[in-house]
């Protein structure tokens, strides 16, 4: 199958293809393709830790030349835009979490990593991560990056003051429900008004569907986001915002970056690479915050790949390339430099990444994320999964901030599914 503008559409990408289409000229700015020694890495800021780029720069340098360029704006617009148009596509290319499964179809688009010797290293990688990175066909298309295993940020002097369990070890087992977190919630806002355990409903959400073994649509093209699941995951998030837990304050705002300085805003639920964003946004928390087992169970928010494409005139030296940036070594470097979970549980034990955060109060966060890592659940991805998971958010957000009637919120997002399966040719 060639990535063509039909196959675009048929994958659900067709907004996503015209933005690409209008909007390549910012990436194409910068010299791309392969020219005499060169090798061209296309990623985006933060996909990967500028270190092990540069040292991979310097280690190949007698045999390469690696232009490793970052790619602004919508970066899959831009990379499928530049493969349809079979001109400057980049030998090395970042594929992103989310949209791996829309890549897997156009698995012909790139050079099968097996025939490279991949299956060789696979026991050193998180199991499931390895398969995100495979085609129907068995091919592989992607060779992991990170993963973003979620955990609950809180604040244990707040939560202490309210009442509840303070030490990591203790909130992971007293609130390790979603029925226990969210009674947790009720007692920290009675007893101290104000403050709310949530920042955002749809967040709930979108754990929740990841903590199971299903998402929108099965291997058999297969509608499946109106069922048990989902509605369970759609239900949390209703009771969160009906039991009050969640704060009208929007997230990114100077009004939230205040409330989670005074201890209003005690908790989050995210993934491992929130930590940095935490770091960033309320440096003044330093030392007030910990890390404890999401609720519900296991959760995966994020992560990526390095791919070869077809257009690579050395496949073999870019192999070279990507297992040694991508091998536990440097995956823990990833991680201490750009929040990039490593996929390889050799790096949990690593001494760099065993070193106590000040900021969370001298923990050792890998303590969490690591076991969390290696239980995520298995699901299918399917490359129909972010446009029929659309309108279920759109709606949920129209309920949890709009104030939409919850019942006419979920008929109204299952009517938009139906319309979008029928146009994408997804059975119902």
């Amino acid at each position: 199958m060639r990535l063509s503008r039909r196959g675009l559409l048929r994958a659900g990408l067709a907004g996503t293809a015209a933005t690409a289409l209008g909007g390549l000229a910012t990436g194409c700015g910068v010299p791309t393709g392969s020219t005499g020694r060169n090798m061209v890495l296309w990623y985006w800021s933060g996909g990967l830790s500028p270190k092990v780029v540069q040292d991979a720069k310097t280690r190949y340098d007698s045999a390469v030349n690696l232009q490793a360029i970052q790619i602004g704006g919508y970066y899959r617009s831009k990379l499928l835009t530049t493969m349809t148009g079979r001109a400057h596509i980049p030998d090395i290319a970042g594929l992103k979490g989310e949209d791996m499964a829309s890549y897997l179809p156009n698995s012909d688009q790139f050079v099968d990593l097996r025939t490279l010797g991949a299956d060789k290293l696979k026991n050193q990688y998180l199991p499931w991560k390895w398969e995100q990175g495979l085609a129907d066909d068995g091919s592989m298309v992607g060779f992991p990056i990170d993963c973003g295993p979620v955990a609950h940020y809180y604040q244990p002097a707040v939560f202490e003051k309210a009442g509840l369990p303070y030490e990591p070890e203790d909130v992971s087992k007293e609130l390790a429900t979603w029925d226990q977190f969210f009674t947790a919630g009720e007692q920290l806002k009675k007893r101290i008004p104000g403050t709310f355990i949530l920042t955002d409903a749809l967040g709930v959400f979108g754990i929740a569907v990841n903590q199971t073994t299903k998402r929108f649509v099965d291997k058999d093209r297969h509608f499946i986001g109106d069922q048990e699941h989902v509605r369970t995951a759609w239900d949390l998030a209703v009771e969160a915002t009906h039991r009050g837990l969640v704060s009208k304050i929007i997230n990114g705002t100077a009004d939230n970056t205040s409330a989670t300085e005074r201890g209003l805003l005690p908790s989050q639920l995210n993934a491992s690479w929130a930590a940095g964003d935490i770091k960033l946004n309320v440096p003044k928390t330093k030392g007030k915050w910990r890390v404890a087992a999401c609720p519900g169970g296991p959760s995966n928010i994020g992560g990526s790949f390095l791919a070869i494409t077809k257009a690579c005139r050395e496949p073999e030296k870019a192999f070279e390339m990507i297992t040694w940036m991508l091998d536990a070594g440097n995956q823990a470097q990833g991680f201490v430099d750009s929040a990039l979970f490593p996929s390889t549980p050799a790096s949990y034990a690593m001494k760099k990444l065993r070193e106590p955060d000040e900021f969370f109060g001298g923990q050792t966060t890998m303590d969490v994320f690591g076991p969390a890592a290696q239980k995520i659940p298995v699901a299918f991805n399917s490359p129909y999964d972010i446009a029929l998971s659309t309108p279920i958010n759109d709606e949920l957000r129209n309920f949890s901030v709009l104030g939409k009637d919850e019942k006419q919120a979920w008929r109204d997002a299952m009517s938009k599914c139906r319309r979008i399966a029928d146009h994408l040719g997804v059975s119902y």
